[in-house]
């Protein structure tokens, strides 16, 4: 069987475009072709699993696909498709002798073969083509995991956005990743962060995300010099993606205030990172290598009495006056949280008439105890 006259000149020209070897597309074809031959001749009786068959595309000569199936030679007809009778055998192998194993051409007829052989071709050389350009991509971006890029809305697809890089690959956004304020319309750019490569049974995978706190720490790089000279140090981020941030900043240089040089002058560095976010809120922490003081500066708004931490600080009790009770806890729990997760510290927040209610309780329990013991 033959394929169309432009078929080397389709591969020649997928090796130009696209830089895809024209041997490895042939292969991949190949592969498609036996499988669905296979398939095709086990249906018509023809074959069977434990058949052992090769096809290959002769482009030296006509673009022609042949198949050859590996037969035994035996004396008489046989219903097993795997043997040829030895009358058969000698008319293309005169020499063909009783128990021998023969590499035989198979026919292919056109009727049954042909506008399968066209389909599979065409879909063997997309996925080439697609596993290829995603290849191109992995390799691009491999080493920018943990790095924001400028991405094209193409399209949405129910909660998740398709975007395209370069104008090479596409990639999905999915809703589990983006902002709650975010609105996507065609053509619109947006910054996402490479989260990272992940291999699956279809490939490597690109995350990308909106909601990830690595976009927060991109920002601060693009819109604060400080922070991209390395005056400013980032030491620490906690997230409620689209609602809150708190970044906890340290500055390597004693004249350098580096709460003040992340929020600018009435709020000008701050406010293009709020607007990229969707009016996210951010909370601008000074870190301190005093633990104790971190976590009061974590708590702001918030005013703080007291840190009392556990011996392997790793759980801090913290005692708040009574009217900054909710202050310190925060909508739904969440400037604590915050906090706790910033700190990296477990934080349980007490006001100071609990604080109070607790000692006396144990003032008592210490009497009762002193009294028992006396009688």
């Amino acid at each position: 069987m033959k394929l169309a006259e432009t078929f080397t000149e389709a591969l020649k020209q997928i090796e130009r475009e696209r830089g895809i070897s024209a041997q490895s597309v042939i292969e991949v074809i190949e592969s498609a072709l036996l499988g669905a031959y296979r398939k095709k001749m086990q249906e018509l009786g023809k074959m069977d699993k434990d058949s052992e068959v090769e096809l290959r595309i002769d482009t030296s000569n006509q673009n022609e696909i042949k198949v050859y199936m590996l037969r035994q030679v035996v004396e008489g007809t046989s219903d097993n498709p795997n043997e040829v009778s030895l009358k058969e055998a000698q008319k293309k192998h005169p020499e063909a002798q009783i128990g021998q194993e023969l590499r035989m051409e198979m026919s292919l007829s056109t009727r049954e073969f042909e506008r399968l052989a066209t389909q599979v071709a065409k879909q063997a050389i997309t996925q080439r083509l697609r596993e290829a350009e995603k290849k191109a991509v992995m390799e691009e971006y491999r080493d920018r995991v943990g790095t924001m890029v400028t991405a094209t809305v193409q399209r949405l697809e129910k909660n998740n956005v398709v975007v395209k890089l370069n104008n090479k690959s596409e990639l999905v956004l999915p809703a589990s990743e983006q902002l709650p304020n975010d609105r996507y319309r065609y053509g619109d750019k947006v910054r996402v962060y490479l989260s990272e490569i992940k291999e699956t049974q279809r490939g490597p995978h690109i995350v990308i995300s909106r909601a990830n706190s690595g976009l927060v720490s991109c920002l601060f790089e693009i819109e604060i010099p400080e922070v991209a000279d390395g005056t400013v140090v980032i030491k620490s981020i906690a997230r409620d993606a689209g609602f809150r941030t708190k970044v906890a900043v340290h500055s390597l240089k004693g004249n350098v205030d580096p709460v003040g040089a992340c929020i600018g002058s009435r709020g000008s560095r701050i406010h293009p990172i709020i607007d990229e976010l969707k009016g996210e809120k951010i909370d601008i922490v000074r870190w301190s290598e005093d633990l104790a003081t971190f976590i009061t500066n974590a708590l702001s708004p918030a005013k703080v009495v007291q840190v009392n931490l556990t011996e392997d600080k790793n759980n801090a009790t913290i005692i708040v006056p009574d009217d900054q009770l909710s202050l310190a806890i925060g909508r739904e729990g969440q400037n604590v949280r915050l906090a706790a997760h910033l700190t990296n510290c477990h934080l349980d927040i007490l006001t100071e008439s609990e604080l109070r209610k607790q000692k006396m309780e144990m003032q008592q329990a210490a009497q009762e105890k002193a009294r028992i013991a006396a009688d």
